[in-house]
């Protein structure tokens, strides 16, 4: 089979004698694959002192939820004694544990965030 200059190529064509054997030249190098890292929810639990407002405040600026957002799980944790405020990456639910806790501190307010795996297995905030 001659070609004529004028026809173009077809990378596809399996005839094609320039991409004979080239298959079997590659190397293909297979990897691991990438594990998603554990996701974990970001627990508010109930106490007799700290104001609900102050629990508005804190899902509006440190989670970023909506004011009817935040007033939903405020209400959750008033009710049912616990509700979620997010779920992230372990350090950042640790990260948002010890902000909370701190500006709840300085606020005079005892309030508890736990951080709990997908899984369902509670881990004390750190520093506790």
């Amino acid at each position: 089979m001659t070609r004529l200059d004028s026809e173009p190529l077809d990378p596809l064509d399996p005839a094609d004698p320039l991409d004979a054997g080239r298959e079997e030249d590659l190397a293909v190098e297979r990897r691991p694959r990438t594990r998603r890292p554990g996701r974990y929810s970001v627990l508010l639990h109930n106490d007799d002192y700290t104001t609900m407002e102050f629990v508005v405040h804190v899902l509006v600026e440190h989670f970023h939820k909506s004011p009817p957002e935040a007033t939903h799980v405020m209400l959750q944790v008033h009710y049912k004694g616990v509700g979620v405020a997010g779920v992230y990456p372990k350090e950042v639910a640790e990260t948002k544990v010890a902000e909370v806790t701190a500006e709840a501190r300085a606020q005079g307010m005892p309030l508890l965030l736990t951080i709990e795996a997908e899984g369902g297995r509670r881990e004390a905030a750190p520093g506790r």
